[in-house]
């Protein structure tokens, strides 16, 4: 049975530490410390030099680039925390990596959301804390709890105050329609879909774009930019419809390969994300990017969950 931790005991490990360290200031916490170094083979290795039995435990880590030593660091930080009588363990991941491949889409495809799910519990978690999952049902392939918090409502709160009547909201492709949806009723405002494309194999795509977008300043949504490839062939296409601007927004900035490049050249006047990835220097210091925090959201939910109330509390404004 789990029990629950007298007092909160946050840690975390090398993949987003201004995050971590903006979450401890927000519940006006320290950080606990913890030395992640390695071994002369890339062994990862793990020390936490304060007590944490009987603590309500919160780790802190994103499973970013580079995506496998992230996760064994968090793997390792929860067996550590475990052995040592840790009162319940959260894994709090801003982002979850590994999500993009929670079906078999072809024979012989492996689903590692699901495998990543039972490696986090098999190794000690009580309990998972993350935001916008690639696909909502990952939820259900855990057999721990696991609290779900939403970026749309601090994206909409950063565009609102900027929108009229002038603006659409866009879905990239038809696969993120009901994000775009719920995000275009949050900010009232209509909608249009960038219908994406190949006639036949080796072939140029085709970009429709459904819906009014002439004259309009659109904005498209996502959950996450990895190499920019759709956001920015959708910027194009947009333009070419008669869009007077275009901005983008979504939860987790992957960015990775070629997406700075892609998004420096491409229509896009201004990409915001959030901060659930730590960005480079290069892409903080951009002008196109804009990089919200997630700080409060994430500490307001650990003192819901450490105090046992519901998280939708936390959206209530």
């Amino acid at each position: 049975m789990i029990a629950h931790g007298n007092t909160i005991e946050l840690i975390c490990g090398n993949s987003n530490k201004p995050l971590a360290e903006a979450i401890a200031k927000q519940l006006n916490v320290s950080l606990s410390p913890a030395e992640v170094g390695k071994f002369s083979d890339g062994e990862i290795s793990i020390n936490l030099p304060r007590t944490v039995r009987g603590k309500d435990v919160f780790i802190i880590q994103s499973t970013s680039c580079p995506v496998n030593d992230n996760l064994m660091e968090l793997l390792i930080m929860i067996d550590a925390c475990r052995r040592a009588s840790a009162g319940r363990i959260t894994a709090v991941m801003p982002y979850f990596g590994y999500a993009r491949q929670d079906r078999k889409a072809r024979p012989r495809d492996p689903i590692t959301a699901k495998l990543v799910a039972d490696i986090l519990t098999s190794a000690g978690a009580d309990r998972v804390l993350t935001m916008d999952l690639h696909a909502a049902q990952i939820q259900g392939f855990f057999d721990i709890p696991v609290d779900h918090l939403y970026g749309a409502p601090l994206l909409a709160r950063y565009f609102k105050s900027k929108m009229d009547e002038n603006w659409v909201v866009v879905s990239p492709d038809v696969g993120s329609v009901s994000r775009a949806r719920n995000f275009a009723a949050k900010v009232n405002a209509n909608m249009a879909i960038v219908d994406k494309r190949r006639p036949k194999a080796n072939a140029i795509e085709i970009m429709n774009v459904i819906g009014d977008v002439k004259g309009k300043k659109c904005l498209m949504v996502d959950d996450m930019i990895d190499t920019a490839g759709t956001i920015c062939q959708g910027a194009e296409a947009l333009v070419k419809n008669g869009a007077e601007e275009v901005y983008a927004c979504c939860t987790h900035g992957v960015l990775s390969g070629p997406a700075m490049e892609r998004i420096n050249a491409s229509p896009i006047k201004q990409l915001a994300i959030l901060d659930t990835i730590d960005m480079p220097e290069n892409v903080k210091s951009n002008p196109k990017i804009k990089i919200l925090s997630t700080a409060k959201l994430i500490a307001n939910a650990i003192t819901q969950i450490y105090s046992d109330h519901s998280l939708s509390e936390i959206y209530e404004d």
